[in-house]
This record gives structure tokens, sequence and C-alpha cells, in this order.
């Protein structure tokens, strides 16, 4: 029995033996393939490091994902083998990167100087139709036939009746005269003329001699027709001769007075014909020759003057009515224009800069060209110096291609020299290259990065996309979970929390951006994403909580920037006065995340963000 016990051992030890021997074998096999793998990577004498054709800064050992903006990896030295060379200048993008930033070209071509202008006006009386109506006899209005302002009146209509010794004397000089008409002809003459100088009529005049009375009231009539724009006397005045009794405006013809900006004055010319609507008649168009333009702008509008006149006989045009005006207008000094569209042209206001397709065959680059843009034509500009007819220009997503040529070092708009500068991997990311263990920023270095640069950057956060506002409100939800496992004082789930800020930061996307916002993202990314970093490989929670300190300032002046949007919730700045730091909270009871049970309401709220 013995004897086969001990059989039974050996066999056992045998059966061990084998299935230990095959595990280890096992483990070896897969190490010499995975190894083999790697060394056949690594030795791949075409591809080295992979590269995003959207962030040129990322550099991978390993193909894969952006950890940016989540595209495909491309290899570095995409243009291996294409046979093509590629100038040191060119930024060059893969057709992916082309569709994803929507990058439209078009060819720069020869044109007439063409631009269409659109004027505003406003109905003017004809300054040559504009009258005074004076008495031209001294005396007291007895009374006013036109009452109110806007009535209209005829020539030889009463206008106002008078009481004027004056006229008195002059009657019974006639009437002496009339006695001795036979014997002194001029005499009588001379006295008639009296009073056709102070403006009365023959009929008048006749009446007097016919009555054979003197007339204490004699009546004024108008010398003009028109309307009345302003009554200058009242019932009882005593007026001198030449006072201005009313003002009279004569609309049978009135002007159309344009209004035409700086940039459009070289394009008018005496003569062009104006198409227009008048706002009050929006079933009529009307149209008319310029005939006149003012010789100065105004120091207040900018604009000049420009005039139309236009006969109204049945005077439905009124003074101060709006007009709409079209000119297509023609610049005559300059033919056979380079023109550009707009969207081709970044404008720095020191510097106007495209960019220029370079005609590869199998490689699709761009180069930086500064260009001296000439007259305003609308949607398009004329190109004075910097571009050739035939050229091919991007029109359309041209901001990606200068954020490419910015993070490569070329030279872009906000960087016309081209200088390299900083622009390496993100915080926390493998970007190749060193593999010396990334120190954590020192505050003598974050105090740094918090000093106010000299040229401050500008950003209308009215004009940032809703959706990047929504994203950084996700990031938002993210860090307030992270302040309350803080409060609570959970190390445990403060690390899982702020690993979801750190996922919902790169989640961001940052081609919602453009310009100097899309610059301005980065470089707040890269600090949130360090201070992320720093509390996911904190050891305790008190290192948590001194990172957290320097992610709430940072992560408060990124929606000062940029804005934010959630679900309409307050969202409060509070300050700590024992810590000295800020942090953000949805909440008007102050959590302190510091010193969480010790003091759990030490703090105040010094500002109130709005969505």
């Amino acid at each position: 029995m013995k004897k086969y016990k001990n059989y039974i051992i050996g066999i056992g030890i045998l059966i061990i033996g084998v299935i230990l021997g095959n595990v280890f074998s096992g483990d070896d096999n897969t190490k010499t393939s995975q190894n083999k793998e790697e060394h056949n990577y690594v030795q791949d004498p075409v591809t080295k490091l992979w590269t995003c054709s959207m962030h040129p800064n990322i550099r991978m050992k390993k193909p894969g994902k952006c950890p940016i903006c989540g595209m495909t990896l491309i290899p570095l030295d995409n243009n291996k083998g294409t046979g093509e060379k590629i100038a040191s200048n060119e930024i060059v993008m893969t057709p992916e990167a082309i569709q994803l930033a929507n990058i439209q070209t078009s060819i720069v071509e020869k044109s007439k100087a063409v631009k269409q202008i659109r004027l505003l006006g406003r109905v003017k009386p004809d300054e040559r139709r504009l009258f005074s109506q004076v008495s031209h006899i001294p005396g007291r209005i007895e009374r006013l036939y036109v009452n109110f302002t806007g009535e209209k009146v005829y020539k030889g209509q009463k206008i106002i009746r008078i009481y004027s010794p004056e006229l008195i004397s002059a009657q019974k000089e006639l009437f002496e005269a009339i006695k001795s008409r036979n014997i002194y002809p001029q005499l009588y003459t001379a006295t008639r003329n009296k009073l056709k100088l102070w403006k009365l009529s023959d009929h008048q005049i006749d009446a007097i001699e016919k009555s054979g009375k003197v007339q204490d009231q004699i009546d004024i009539l108008s010398d003009y027709s028109g309307y009345v724009m302003k009554r200058n006397v009242e019932l009882g005045d005593h007026i001198m001769e030449g006072t201005n009794l009313f003002d009279i405006a004569d609309l049978s013809s009135v002007w159309v007075m344009f209004e035409a900006y700086e940039a459009d004055i070289p394009w008018i010319q005496v003569g062009n014909m104006v198409n227009f609507t008048i706002n009050a008649l929006p079933s009529k168009s009307f149209k008319g020759k310029i005939s006149y333009m003012d010789p100065f702008v105004s120091a207040k509008t900018r604009v000049a003057k420009v005039r139309v006149e236009l006969k109204n006989p049945s005077n439905k045009l009124l003074p101060e009515m709006f007009a709409n005006g079209i000119l297509q207008a023609t610049l005559t000094n300059v033919k056979n224009a380079i023109i550009i569209p707009k969207s081709a042209v970044l404008w720095t206001g020191k510097r106007s800069v495209v960019y220029v397709k370079i005609p590869h065959e199998k490689t699709i680059s761009f180069v930086y060209r500064e260009v001296i843009l000439g007259q305003d034509m609308g949607n398009f500009y004329i190109i004075e110096k910097g571009l050739k007819e035939g050229e091919i220009v991007a029109t359309n997503g041209v901001f990606s291609i200068d954020a490419s040529a910015q993070l490569i070092g070329q030279k872009s708009m906000m960087n016309p020299t081209g200088a390299k500068g900083n622009t390496g991997g993100m915080a926390g990311m493998d970007m190749g290259g060193s593999k010396k263990k990334k120190s954590k920023m020192s505050d003598a270095e974050m105090k740094k990065m918090k000093k106010p640069v000299k040229n401050m950057v500008m950003i209308d956060k009215s004009k940032i996309d809703p959706k990047f506002k929504s994203q950084l409100g996700n990031v938002i939800n993210t860090y307030i979970n992270l302040k309350d496992a803080l409060f609570k004082g959970d190390f445990a789930q403060a690390k899982i929390q702020s690993e979801n800020v750190k996922e919902s930061l790169n989640k961001v996307d940052m081609l919602l951006l453009l310009g100097d916002a899309h610059n301005e993202w980065m470089k707040d990314l890269k600090i949130l994403n360090l201070q992320t970093t720093n509390i996911i490989n904190a050891k305790n929670i008190e290192n948590q909580r001194i990172n957290f300190a320097k992610l709430g300032p940072e992560l408060g002046k990124a929606i000062d920037k940029f804005g934010f949007q959630n679900s309409n919730k307050p969202l409060y700045l509070e300050y700590c006065s024992m810590k000295k730091t800020y942090w953000l909270s949805y909440d008007k009871v102050i959590k302190n995340p510091f010193y969480g049970d010790a003091m759990p309401t030490c703090g105040e709220i010094t500002k109130e963000y709005k969505n």
C-alpha cells in the first residue's frame, strides 16, 4: 500500500510540473511576441513618431487618437515617398484635416472694379424753392388768413390783414395825384408805383381808386405757392417792413439726400444712377441721377452728402421720409483689378494676411503671404500688391491654417517673424521626446504665469460658440463634484472626480474657437490640465487640497474670458481668508473644501457669474 502511495505522489508531482512548465512557457512566448512586436515597431525605418494634422505639436511614439481633438494620428513625415519637395515654410495639411476644418479655396482673378453700394437717405425740400414771405409795409396785424404750419398757400392768396398809418398816407397822396392826373401825370404814376412797390396788386390799387375812400386796413397777398414750414407772427403783432411772416416751401420738386461713408466716396461720381425706395411708399420704386456731392465729410458722422433731384408733382414725397438706395458703382481709374474674397484675408490692423496654396500633385500645403489691400468691393478686396492672377488662396477655414502655423512656429497672423516659441505637449500627456519625469510647476512659475501681460488680448464673449460655453459648463460641473468630495474629506472620491475633471477638459472642442480665443484657451487648457494631473497624483487629501487651491482661480479666469452655459444655476466665486484662496461653488451656503469639518463655513462670496 505504501508502494502505491509513493507512485501516486510521484505521478502527481509530474503532472504539476508539466502544468507549471506550460504556464511559464506560454508567458515567455507571449513576452517574446510582444517584445518582437515592440522591437519591429521601434525599428520601423519609415515611421518613428506620430502627430495630429490639426495639432502638429502632438508627438506620440505609437499610432492612435489625438489627445486634444480625437483625430487619427498620422506619420510625422507624411510626405516621404511622394517625390515632392516641401519647402520649410509650407504648412502641410492632410485631406482629413482639410475636410474637418472645411477649408475651401478660390482662384485669384482679374475683374472690373464694380461694387454695389447701399445708401441711406432722407427726403429734403429743394433749397432753391424755400421762400421767406415778408411784409413790405409796416403796421399792426389785424387778421391772420393762414393760421397753422403745413397749410398750403398759393401765389396771390390773402395771408394777413394789417393796419398801417404809412399806407393811409400813401392812399391820400394817391387821391391828390388823381385830382391833378391830367396836369401832372408823372406824379400820379409815381404814387401808384409806390403802392406797387409795397406789393399791392393792380387789382387792389384799382379798388382803392374806385372806392374814392382811404382804407384803414389792407390785405397782404402771398408772393409764392407752397406749404407753410413755419409761422413767425401772431395776431396783433406790430411788424416792420421786411419782417418775415412765414417760411414757405415749394415741394413740386425735392432732393433725396443720401449719406455716403468715407470708404464709398471714391466709387461715387456725379451722374451715377441711384435706384431707391421710400419706406412710406413701399410699392413704388424711384430712380434718379446724382447731381451733386458734398465736398466735405462730416467730422461727427464721417459721411458726405450725395444729392439726387426728383420731380414731385403729386406731393407724395414729403420732407424727412426715409429712403433706401442702391448704386452700382465702378472705379473709373482701375482696370483689370486683382480681386479676392474678403473671407480669404486675415486682418490684424497692421497687416493683411492670406494663405496661398502651393501647387503640389500629392501634397496639400499653404504658405503665409502678406498683401496690401486696395478698395473694398463689398464681398471682395482689390489687391494692390502681394498676389498674381491664377494663384489659389484659402477662402474658408483660414483661421485653422493660421492656428496650425502658430503651433509649429511658422509665420502666422500673430507671429509674422515665424519665431519659434514653446509649443510643447500638454501637461500629463506623453508627447514623446525626453522620458524624464515631468515635475510639478512651482509656485513661482505659477505666479509668473498669472502675471498680466502687456499686450492684453480682448475676447468678445458674445461671439463665443454656445457649444464651447456648454462644454465649459460641463467642466464646471465636474469641478463642483471635486469640490464637494474635498469638503467631505473623501480622498478616493476626490481622485475619481479629478479624473472626471481632466476627461471633461479634454472633451472641450477647441476647434469651436478662432484666432485669439483659440490661442488663449490653449494656454488655459495647459495650466488646467497640469493642476488637475497634480490632484490625481496627490498622495493624500492635503496635497489634493493644495493643488485644488490653484485650480479654482484659473478656471475662474477662463470663465471670465469665454463665458459658460449650464442649467441656469447661479455660480459663485468664494474666498477663504484663512487659506487666502478662491474656489467655485453652486451654493450660497459656504462649504469650505480646504478645512472640511474643522471650519466648514469659513469663507465668503466675492463674485457671481452669470450665463
